[in-house]
């Protein structure tokens, strides 16, 4: 570790969930499972949208991208976590442990504004239909996306720095399953304020701004859907919704609880618990709620099978 760190350990010992070996065998068949069909999910969906002419619109080029993100953090997180369930000695390198705290964040942030993109191009779909194809253009839809990394990136490496630049001289245990922002500050023997203040900011900025272009973005599309006739356009124009209004309820729920809170509010054990959410179960429930919630994506891949059946 650092010499300017003050601290006298190379590496960390991650708690984790438990000590009693009959759950944690449960625990590790349970996330063994789940990040198995998270893989397949997440995989499956960006190779769908990949080769199905038919799926090569904005929305579908956030949504491989949406994918890739819950791929990514996901398995930054996952591997680790159910090593450590079979490992004696639950350790993580200090390097490590900077890289896991680094891709978590910046892959989570980048979801937030990528889930902000998508709920845009949403409203550019319904609320302007004729000029969709010119002003979601492709150009437009990659700076989105790159923008979303970009500003992701940069948020992780301030966070990343100010959290490794702190002393850890007490303990180097630490009461999570992975290396997250929280349990480092509660670890820490250094004055943590300025770390709060940056924590309470920058997730604070992104999250809160993320989720109000989504909340203006679903007004207006509410009142532009109360403005058709039909019943019957109604519920298609509010069916091209709901995948994505799941999405959002679920992630930002979750996030805004964890990050926005004084840290005399954190209780680990039951941040431990939630984060198990947003970390593991989330990015395997999003490939479902949006093949199953969703009429072209089931099309799509209803015709890759016929095709195969029939060539088979």
């Amino acid at each position: 570790m650092a010499k300017g760190n003050h601290t006298s350990f190379t590496e960390f010992i991650l708690f984790g969930f438990t000590d009693r070996q009959d759950i944690k065998a449960a625990l590790f068949v349970l996330f063994l499972a789940i990040y198995i069909v998270t893989l397949v999910g997440n995989i499956g969906i960006f190779v769908l949208i990949w080769i199905s002419p038919c799926l090569n619109t904005p929305m579908y080029f956030f949504l491989n991208n949406l994918a890739f993100l819950d791929l990514s953090y996901s398995s930054a997180i996952t591997p680790k976590m159910l090593a450590n369930f079979l490992a004696e000695r639950k350790t993580i390198s200090f390097t490590g442990c900077i890289a896991q705290m680094y891709l978590f964040a910046c892959f989570a942030d980048a979801e937030c504004l990528l889930l902000a993109a998508m709920a845009y191009d949403r409203y550019m779909a319904i609320c302007n239909p004729l000029l969709y194809p010119v002003l979601m253009s492709r150009k437009l839809c990659i700076c989105l996306v790159a923008g979303s990394y970009l500003t992701s990136s940069m948020s992780s490496l301030v966070h990343t720095c100010f959290t490794f630049h702190l002393s850890f001289c007490s303990s180097n245990v630490i009461n999570h399953f992975f290396c997250d922002i929280p349990p480092l500050l509660a670890l820490s023997c250094s004055n943590t304020h300025i770390n709060e203040i940056l924590l309470f900011a920058l997730c604070g900025s992104i999250q809160m701004s993320t989720f109000l272009v989504i909340l203006v973005s679903y007004f207006c599309i509410l009142c532009t859907i109360l403005r058709i006739q039909s019943s019957e356009g109604r519920h298609k124009a509010f069916s091209t919704c709901t995948s994505h209004l799941t999405a959002v309820a679920l992630f930002y729920g979750t996030l805004l609880f964890m990050y926005l809170r004084p840290s005399s509010s954190y209780a680990l054990d039951t941040d431990k618990i939630i984060s198990v959410f947003y970390t593991v179960v989330f990015p395997m429930v999003n490939p479902l709620i949006y093949s199953l919630r969703n009429k072209d994506v089931k099309d799509a891949l209803k015709k890759i099978l016929e095709r195969n059946l029939c060539s088979c």
